[in-house]
Formats: C-alpha cells, structure tokens, sequence
C-alpha cells in the first residue's frame, strides 16, 4: 500500500502545483480577490483547479480501496494514469478548452475503474 500511497501524495502535489499556478494566473491577469472570473486565461487555470479537486474526491478512496481489495500494483498504475491526465487536462484546457478532452478522459476513466473496482473488490470480500 506504499506504493499506493505515493501516488495519492503525488496526486495531491501535483493539485498544490495547480493552486500555484493558478496564483500566478491571478496576478499575471490582474484579477483581484475574491473575483474567480475577469480573465479568460485566469479563468482557465481556475477551472482546471477546480475540476481537479472535484475529481480528487472520487480518486483519493476509489484508489485506495482499490489497492485495498483489488490490487495494489493496478491501483497505482490507474493512479500514475489519472495523474497524467490531468497534466495533460491542464495543458489542453489552458491552450484552448476544446483540447481539454483527452487529458479529462485519460484521468475520469481511471477513477470509473478504481471506483468501480473498489465497490466489486469490497463486495466479494464480505
């Protein structure tokens, strides 16, 4: 579950990461606080940051569980996809937000299969 476990943090640096950059975004498009809009290129990266929380709550315990009940080695090469994929989600949306699709893919399908995994590997070991 070590290995688990370091994807979760990696996951979690890489949001930290998201918030710098996001910071940066305020300042570099002068959008004062609290405002979450006024730039689109602000915008943008605010959006990334958000819907990358919003997939960390399901991805934090589906991948857990999944290691837990499924398989450990599985869980963190789902987990080191999802991670890229949000890389790859950033890239794109603040490019454009039409390319924001493989990078939502490459990250949301992971969390379908730990999700799902967990739920199935939970239930068979009752």
């Amino acid at each position: 579950m070590a290995l688990v476990a370091a994807v979760i943090a990696l996951a979690l640096v890489e949001f930290l990461v998201f918030g710098l950059l996001v910071g940066r975004a305020r300042v570099r498009c002068n959008v004062q606080p609290p405002a979450t809009t006024g730039h689109p290129v602000f915008e943008r990266y605010f959006r990334v940051q958000q819907n990358t929380l919003e997939q960390l709550i399901v991805f934090v315990p589906s991948v857990w569980l999944f290691g837990l009940y499924v398989s450990t080695l599985w869980a963190a090469g789902l987990g080191v996809l999802f991670v890229i994929g949000r890389a790859l989600y950033l890239t794109g949306y603040v490019a454009d937000p039409r390319k924001r699709f493989a990078g939502f893919g490459l990250s949301y399908l992971p969390n379908v299969i730990l999700a799902l995994g967990a739920l199935v590997g939970a239930i068979l070991s009752l």
